[in-house]
């Protein structure tokens, strides 16, 4: 028996269950697995361009990324209840297991469709990763500690998002390292990093379990898979199908069905729902998840379009591009920081995310008006203001909906929240990369219109070695193959001018997308309620629930 359980049996109500160096000593595990998650999530963001293009599928990566994130999304509320019945220690060892095996198979991944199958996997890991940590956090600490515990997880995003950028860009612009393709590192420096995370967890991750029996509602999951992937396998395709066709329509029909067969399983489960409808009962809850789905789509709005901006139409190297988000970080560490020591000294919390979604909002607007001549300076400090915006939003939104939910609910409460704005930012990635690659070809088709009407233009069109692309100029420009943008880096500048218009274009245009979505975000939380945050970790609410005598009437 370890001290810790021994602590729990003993401890009498109104005590504190954890020291501070049990807590930390808690944190290390937890730590790791959230480094797992974070380094991955900078890694592929900041590869992706080379990865598809190595895969001849750049028009394809939004099945790369909405495939780990839809099975992230479904898997996360499953990871809340099965982890009340068995524990949170070994449904953690089985995500961290679940992410080892996806990432070594994504290293091995032959066309842009394996990847997306693979990546699927890792997602099924990446979705207890996240909501577990979380809800062990809340088992250990109150809300209104739990604030300054957040800044250690904060820090872990701050390492992986200097070391992600770093360690992507190296990998993608490597021919080969230790006989394997450089791109494939991406995934495979995931599997020493797993394994060490395992051994420290099954150490190290020792909390006190009361067992809570119930039903895992599989149907509940199986209906959120038909209503989801039909949507977003639209809004991927609708582009290159029509919006109108049959196809379409096919998918739109079958997608709600699936949402509609998701209400009635939940219905019928009752507290063993997936998602218990009572839950939405609660109005932190309801809006606090509302809040967090719509600055799901925002956020990824905004984390799509910025490396492809940077890459594409600046011309920077992966590892340059990775490194300049490092503003966007920044701004979350500072942001999650200050308001979690605030919020710990106050117990206020409700201005941080209104703040939150008007700094998000503005900048996202002001990132639909840079081009592609806007000096870099200027993107580079909208990304601070708009990695605050986040940074004052989500840990405070997750505390306010652990903070109104009973002990029995913590586990899907705290999945809730992740499950909410991962299905926004599954829903946003799809959408935005669908407008962005169904816009650009238009766009540049019109900068060609317009440049050949330029002397200059012409002139570099009339160059014997540029005779090649001079060919797939004609009609648009439509002859030209945007599944692999690398021919960019070196065209004739003159001649790159119009394909750099136009994807600059399309990605303002998602901004400006992202924007408006924030607006309504901004509209929507000014509703949440502030409750007075506790001072009593869920542990401590358990035992003290367990110990309070039952009145006999």
């Amino acid at each position: 028996m370890s001290e810790t359980t021994t602590r729990a049996e003993a401890t009498p109500p109104g005590a504190a269950l954890l020291t501070h160096r049990q807590i930390l000593t808690i944190l290390s595990g937890l730590l790791l697995g959230l480094f797992l998650a974070a380094l991955d999530q900078m890694i592929v963001a900041t590869a992706m361009k080379t990865i598809a293009d190595e895969l001849h599928g750049q028009t394809l990566q939004a099945w790369a990324t909405t495939s780990y994130l839809i099975t992230a999304t479904v898997s996360t509320p499953l990871y809340g209840k099965l982890s009340d019945i068995y524990g949170r220690k070994p449904m953690y060892l089985t995500a961290i297991s679940l992410f080892l095996v996806g990432s070594l198979l994504s290293g091995i991944a032959n066309s842009m469709y394996e990847l997306a199958a693979f990546r699927a996997v890792q997602g099924l890991g990446a979705g207890g990763l996240m909501s577990l940590a979380m809800a062990i956090l809340a088992d250990i600490t109150s809300p209104r500690d739990r604030s300054k515990y957040a800044g250690y997880f904060m820090a872990v995003f701050g390492i992986s998002s200097v070391a992600g950028p770093v360690v992507g860009g190296l990998f993608a612009g490597l021919e080969s390292f230790l006989g394997t393709a450089g791109w494939r590192w991406v995934f495979l420096i995931n599997v020493p990093i797993a394994l060490v995370a395992l051994a420290v967890v099954a150490k190290v991750l020792n909390i006190p379990h009361k067992r809570v029996d119930h039903r895992i509602d599989y149907v509940g999951a199986l209906m959120l898979t038909i209503g989801l992937v039909p949507l977003l396998i639209v809004a991927e395709q609708g582009r290159e199908w029509g919006w109108g066709s049959g196809a379409a329509i096919a998918m739109y029909v079958v997608g709600v069905l699936g949402l509609i067969g998701f209400v009635f399983a939940e219905r019928r489960m009752g507290d063993e729902a997936l998602l218990p409808l009572r839950l939405f009962k609660r109005q932190t809850f309801s809006l606090g998840n509302g809040v967090n789905f719509v600055m799901g789509i925002g956020m990824f709005g905004g984390m799509v379009s910025l490396p492809l901006y940077l890459q594409i139409v600046k011309g920077y190297s992966a590892t340059e591009a990775g490194l300049m988000m490092l503003p966007l970080t920044l701004g979350i560490m500072t942001a999650a920081g200050t308001s979690g020591q605030i919020t710990a000294k106050t117990g206020r919390y409700k201005v941080f995310p209104v703040v939150g979604f008007a700094l998000m909002a503005i900048s996202l607007f002001l990132f639909s008006t840079i081009g592609t001549d806007t000096p870099v300076w200027q993107p580079l400090v909208m990304m601070f203001f708009m990695g605050a915006g986040l940074g004052l939003s989500m840990q405070t939104l997750l505390v306010a909906i652990q903070n109104d939910a009973e002990p029995r609910d913590m586990g899907v409460a705290t999945s809730s929240a992740t499950f909410f704005r991962q299905i926004g930012g599954t829903v946003g990635t799809a959408v935005f990369l669908s407008i962005l690659f169904s816009t650009v070809g238009d766009k540049i088709g019109n900068a060609l219109r317009s440049a050949f009407g330029d002397p200059a233009f012409m002139a570099a069109l009339a160059k014997p070695e540029n005779a090649q692309i001079a060919g797939a100029l004609q009609n648009g420009g439509s002859g030209v193959d945007l599944n692999n943008t690398e021919f960019l880096t070196t065209l004739d500048p003159v001649l790159a001018r119009p394909f750099l218009d136009g994807f600059s274009g399309s990605i303002d245009l998602v901004f400006l997308v992202g924007g408006l979505v924030s607006v309504v975000g901004f509209a929507l939380v000014w509703f949440l309620r502030e409750v007075p945050l506790s001072n009593r970790s869920g542990l401590e609410r358990v035992n003290d629930e367990a110990a309070t005598p039952v009145a006999v009437h």
